[in-house]
């Protein structure tokens, strides 16, 4: 089982900058994919950044390319978001998911990100 806890989320102004992270625990070892969704209201979840567990090959979608960088720490079981040049299309709950090559996928709780005058 893997628990994951989002954090880091906030009100930040246009072209501000947030650092969400989130914390993993658990049976780590068969996570293949991190990855970092979004939902906005009135809008479907959708895939932000995503990272491979054991070779780091990152993919962004291209609204928050050149702006976010998804990393992770795998000795403290860590994935982040930098999120730079915040617009207020961004705003969103942002939500951690873990993904195993068998299909079983963990999602955390969300963080909120305002980003608003």
């Amino acid at each position: 089982q893997v628990q994951l806890v989002e954090s880091g989320g906030g009100l930040v102004q246009p072209g501000g900058s947030l650092r969400l992270s989130c914390a993993a625990s658990g049976s780590i070892f068969s996570i293949n994919a991190m990855r970092w969704y979004r939902q906005a209201p009135g809008k479907q979840r959708e895939l932000v950044a995503a990272i491979t567990r054991i070779i780091g090959t990152t993919n962004y979608a291209d609204s928050v390319k050149g702006r976010f960088t998804i990393s992770r720490d795998n000795a403290k079981n860590m994935l982040y978001l930098q999120m730079n040049s915040l617009k207020p299309e961004d705003t969103a709950v942002y939500y951690c998911n873990f993904f195993r090559n068998s299909g079983m996928e963990y999602w955390g709780q969300g963080t909120l990100v305002t980003v608003s005058s």
